[in-house]
């Protein structure tokens, strides 16, 4: 394999061989033993005749091996395709079916599966679409593309002529299996810094650790954040100062209750899987703009982004053209090359970006469009009221309605009624009201709409 290898982010990492690199709750492992993994992960897969080019499937459970194995695919010249280790048998197949796997890493060893595909040099891993609204589909990331992602917001958070000093820890809380865990540990290694790994999210664990390791800023996807706030048991995270949110929108009422709750400031971050992250906060722009808590940022350097058929209100399509992205989007890309994401924002007179919804969520009630994420807002503002999703259902005379589902001791239906129709239009109040101990969400923590409405027709 020629060109850039994101293996080397473990390889070249600045910390000594004798330096503990990745913790989890009961396990440290050096740096010296992570790069000593690595290779005997490579020299086994060469053994084996997995040569440059062909996929190799990774079902780990999160931990120092699961990183190792991850660098030493790469170290290999394969292919690396994550799987989550809880995945059904029928799910793994269907992976190792659209992929073209090769050989299959799990906590068993080294197992050959058959595919004979072989990648273009320099392709790094295999990942999916969310498939929030149909089936997954897989893209591709390159090695050197990938390596500008990271860059990107390294550079928003760390511009050039700053002091270098080793950054502390970061704490990952998410699957090595999907798209946030990956990069967010190669963020760390890219970044100088050890890694804390969460097998799976919870409260009190994630707590122990921020104190633990003294982390100052970290990642947290939306319904952790919402986990964490309704946690009474919780209420100290310090020396916790920062929280990036990714993965999926984040309500701005949960990010102002976490800050007043743990005085730590919760920042949007915008991107896609395909695209990696495109809009983000910088610590200036957290200093200058606090009233701006709930957008998604501004457009990292690099990147241009556009709104496709604005509203009277500034609203349209996001349309991204960022320095790199993944292949296999040529359907959604434009001819001047930017990608059409999906989701409708608008552009505040300061360049902050603000999240509507996706175009696929949006209701049309009558001609009348309701964004959910607005109805959600005025939901979670009702005295027990945790969580709340909205989703469009089917309906005879207005083509759709909107029905919501709220968590937590959510009072009357008529309370709930009560309080939209005090701040809603009179069309996007819902018509119907369901309580649910939870919200079915996807692994990246979206919630699963297309699910609630299939269960839960209109009345």
């Amino acid at each position: 394999m020629s060109g850039f290898n994101l293996a080397s982010l473990l390889i070249d990492h600045p910390f000594a061989d004798d330096e503990d690199l990745v913790h989890t709750v009961d396990r440290s492992v050096t740096a010296g033993w992570a790069r000593t993994e690595a290779r005997r992960v490579a020299e086994e897969l060469a053994r084996a005749g997995v040569g440059p080019g062909r996929a190799v499937a990774v079902q780990l459970p999160n931990g120092p091996d699961a990183v190792t194995a991850m660098a030493g695919v790469w170290l290999a010249g394969a292919v690396f395709v994550p799987v989550n280790v809880r995945a059904p048998g029928a799910e793994v197949g269907r992976i190792a079916s659209l992929t073209g796997v090769a050989a299959r890493l799990t906590a068993g060893g080294l197992s050959l599966e058959g595919g004979e595909r072989v990648y273009e040099d320099g392709t790094g891993f295999v990942l999916w679409t969310s498939g929030t609204t149909g089936a997954p589909k897989p893209i591709f990331h390159r090695h050197d593309a990938y390596l500008e992602i990271l860059d990107r917001v390294l550079l928003a958070l760390r511009p050039a002529g700053a002091p270098a000093r080793r950054p502390p820890p970061n704490l990952i809380p998410f699957s090595l299996a999907q798209n946030a865990g990956i990069y967010n540990t190669l963020f760390a290694l890219r970044a100088g810094a050890a890694i804390v790994i969460m097998e799976r999210f919870d409260t009190a664990g994630f707590a122990a650790l921020i104190a633990r390791f003294g982390i100052r800023s970290t990642v947290l996807p939306p319904a952790a954040i919402a986990m964490l706030n309704g946690d009474a048991a919780v209420t100290d995270l310090a020396p916790l100062r920062y929280v990036r949110s990714l993965t999926a929108p984040l309500s701005p009422l949960q990010a102002r209750r976490f800050l007043d709750k743990f005085g730590v400031f919760v920042l949007n971050g915008y991107g896609q899987t395909e695209i990696g992250e495109v809009i983000g906060w910088t610590a200036e722009d957290a200093r200058s703009f606090p009233e701006k808590l709930g957008a998604v940022g501004r457009p990292h350097p690099g990147v241009d982004i556009r709104i496709g058929n604005p509203d009277a209100d500034g609203a349209g399509r996001l349309l991204v053209r960022p320095p790199n992205r993944a292949i296999g989007l040529e359907e959604r890309v434009d001819d001047e090359g930017f990608v059409d994401t999906g989701d409708v924002a608008r552009i505040d007179e300061d360049g902050f970006v603000w999240i509507e919804g996706r175009v696929s969520d949006v209701i049309n009630r009558g001609g009348n469009k309701v964004f959910p994420a607005e109805v959600e807002e005025v939901l979670r503002l009702c005295p027990g009221v945790e969580d709340a999703a909205v989703v469009g259902v089917a309906d005879e005379r207005l083509g759709e309605v909107p029905v919501a589902f709220v968590t937590g001791a959510a009072p009357a239906d008529a309370d709930l009624d009560a309080q939209c129709r005090a701040v809603l239009a009179p069309y996007k109040v819902p018509v119907a009201y369901h309580r649910l101990d939870a919200l079915p969400r996807s692994e990246a923590g979206k919630v699963l709409r297309a699910e609630l409405a299939r269960a839960h027709p209109a009345p």
